[in-house]
């Protein structure tokens, strides 16, 4: 690996780096999926052995994908070309990672939109008095409306390629830097008003207690496998989104070290989500669901019980909106980037030309709930989402994981130069540690990712 084009944009500051990468990594998954997986598969326990496999699986790729983006500072679309050998073909990837970086956007510009029309209805008193069926048929209606979809779609589209149009440092970094700020202290706010309601203690009780029944009742093995699966997946890994920004940064801290803060920081907001969530679904005795029904349904009837209510659940789709935003930003950037590699446009007009064809793209996931409602790919209940979505973390996620692992394992020695340059935790290089860490990165580590998709696929086809 060696570094190539130094003269592209760069970011200001290494927190900019930390907070643009985390941003990528913290998503609407991190708020509703990590919590109810914890409280599921025994609390305490599950979060031991999500932690380890955030170590062993998701910080040694992690590196990987900022190595190949630091040394070759290019976008996903150039940076193998840049440093593969004569005759080899890993450069078709770039591809990859830039249809799949579209195909998230896809769907998740559409999920955002619904954050941005409950902030709207929360704020405006829309669920103010209604019981738990009222706010449930309003999910509902809300889905079933194509204007309101495809509307909230286009100005999370709009806001995205806006903020990316100012240029790297004026619009991505600045704008980010102060969303996760406002993201943590909203956080810090929620988390507290939480813990102070009436019968907040069993809540936190059915989320983090170590609960050795609920494990036995679940089974091991499936504690184990969701565990590993949401420690590879809650990090954005395999489509390049993480190495667009490996690509922007100097070579002052080491790579392990940037991604241990990364990792950290996306595990905080997961825990701390939980614990906003839990106390306020056990104050008031309702099932804290998985999916959806938690968010835009469970907890939207919770708020419109609280003193205050139209304030709290504003904040929490604030707070859940600058969560997905963050997310949007990231992966509109490394799509602005291979655009603009490729074509050699100006920032403004490859946004302007990605804003009209990702609208587009994006129309039949906002659609799929109303007027294509009748596409089920998977079967009664499923939709255009559900499609993209299998595709994206079940097939382009995990080979994109094997992609990177094997790329940096051909040529180890320029892999751990990169990674550890600079100051920080460093991998180990030389004697028995190093040997058997290069061991584990080539033939263990894939295994592990392997494992992972071929558990996607069992699930989704034979279960």
């Amino acid at each position: 690996m060696r570094p190539q084009d130094m003269s592209r944009e760069t970011l200001a500051s290494g927190l900019g780096f930390i907070l643009l990468s985390a941003g990528s990594a913290i998503g609407i998954g991190n708020v509703w999926k990590f919590p109810w997986l914890c409280g599921q598969n025994g609390g305490a326990w599950f979060v031991l052995v999500y932690l380890f496999f955030l170590v062993i699986l998701g910080l040694p790729v992690m590196t990987m994908e900022f190595a190949v983006g630091r040394a070759a500072h290019r976008s996903p679309i150039g940076m193998f070309q840049a440093l593969e050998r004569p005759g080899e073909r890993w450069h078709w990837w770039g591809w990859v990672c830039l249809a799949g970086s579209t195909l998230l956007m896809m769907f998740y510009t559409t999920v955002s939109g619904w954050m941005l029309l409950y902030f709207w209805k929360l704020a405006n008193g829309t669920f103010s008095g209604l019981d738990a069926l009222a706010v449930k048929q309003a999910f509902g209606a809300c889905l079933a409306d194509p204007v309101q979809q495809v509307c909230a779609m286009a100005v999370v589209v709009a806001a995205g390629f806006g903020v990316c149009a100012l240029g790297l440092r004026g619009g991505l970094e600045r704008t980010t830097k102060w969303m996760m700020l406002g993201l943590l202290a909203i956080m810090a706010v929620l988390a507290g008003h939480s813990l102070s309601l009436d019968g907040a203690f069993s809540g936190l009780a059915f989320y983090l207690r170590p609960s050795a029944a609920i494990v036995r009742e679940v089974g091991l093995w499936k504690v184990i496998v969701n565990a590993m699966n949401q420690a590879f997946f809650t990090l954005s890994l395999g489509i390049g989104c993480l190495a667009i920004f490996g690509s922007y940064i100097g070579r002052d801290h080491s790579l392990p070290s940037e991604s241990v803060r990364i990792t950290a920081l996306d595990t905080a907001v997961a825990l701390i989500s939980g614990l906003i969530i839990f106390p306020a679904c056990a104050s008031f005795g309702v099932e804290a669901d998985a999916g959806p029904s938690l968010i835009f349904v469970t907890l939207p009837n919770i708020f419109s019980h609280l003193p205050l209510g139209r304030l709290w659940g504003a904040l929490f789709f604030v707070f859940l909106g600058a969560a997905a935003f963050t997310t949007v930003l990231a992966t509109f950037e490394n799509l602005v980037a291979c655009v603009k590699e490729l074509t050699g446009w100006s920032r403004p007009v490859v946004c302007a030309v990605d804003f009209v064809v990702l609208l587009l793209l994006s129309l039949p996931c906002a659609l799929g709930f109303n007027l294509w409602a009748n596409f089920q790919p998977f079967g009664a209940g499923s939709g255009v989402l559900d499609l993209e979505d299998f595709i994206l973390s079940n097939l382009l996620l995990p080979i994109g994981a094997l992609v990177f692992i094997l790329f940096c394992a051909t040529r180890w020695k320029a892999y751990l130069a990169e990674a550890n340059a600079g100051r920080g935790f460093h991998f180990p290089a030389d004697g028995l540690l190093g040997r058997l860490f290069r061991a584990y990165c080539t033939w263990l580590l894939p295994l592990l990712v392997l494992a992972l998709l071929l558990i996607g696929l069992w699930t989704r086809f034979a279960c």
